[in-house]
């Protein structure tokens, strides 16, 4: 157990995610999984509370405005990223071989939200792993026009990003000294809660699935 909790603040320390690559790094993590097919795996949920966590607590020298507004962009230019590149490969992305960092069905329920939401689905969509990776790809794909797509862009990154790191910040000035003591646990709970969509959504995929068969 404690070997457990030792790989788990290697992993989620604040020195690990933020400080070795820095403030730069996690830009770069909210950006990939914000539109680059192969960052579906990427903790982006997580990651925005810590880093309010952090934020509030003085580990992360930057303001949270300046954060805020660097994550936004971040998601924004993810977005597009993704858009360009459904954009490019179209139809032909469904015939893509599947690898350990492309599935058919990821793309596939995009679009399932994408067409239960509409434009919506890239604001909602922000919220859910996966979801939050291939809604603007599809966009792409079906080619959405480009200024209600970058209307939608904004409007979603800004929605999560704010939601989330706000919530780390305030409880963070709330509660610092609880924070810093707690933080592995509260990392942990994180972790478990931003799973818990993309549980969800599995789940409903594979009883729709066995009801089928």
């Amino acid at each position: 157990m404690e070997q457990f909790w030792e790989h788990l603040q290697n992993l989620t320390d604040a020195q690990s995610i933020i400080s070795k690559g820095g403030f730069y790094l996690l830009l770069v993590v909210i950006f990939a999984e914000t539109g680059l097919f192969f960052g579906f795996f990427l903790p982006g949920d997580y990651l925005l509370v810590l880093a309010g966590l952090l934020c509030a607590t003085n580990i992360l020298d930057v303001s949270i405005v300046v954060l805020l507004l660097s994550l936004m962009g971040a998601g924004i230019l993810g977005n597009y990223a993704g858009y360009w590149f459904g954009y490019r490969t179209g139809p032909m992305l469904f015939k893509r071989n599947e690898s350990l960092f492309f599935k058919k069905r990821y793309v596939a329920m995009a679009e399932e939200f994408y067409a239960k939401y509409g434009g919506m689905a890239l604001v909602l969509g922000r919220f859910f792993p996966i979801i939050r990776t291939f809604a603007p790809i599809f966009a792409g794909v079906v080619k959405v026009n480009f200024r209600k797509f970058t209307i939608f862009n904004i409007i979603g990154s800004a929605t999560w990003v704010c939601t989330l790191t706000l919530a780390g910040f305030f409880l963070g000035k709330k509660y610092p000294d609880e924070i810093k003591y707690y933080l592995k646990y509260v990392i942990l709970g994180l972790i478990l809660i931003t799973s818990i969509p993309l549980l969800i959504a599995y789940l409903k995929k594979a009883f729709k699935t066995g009801t089928t068969e």
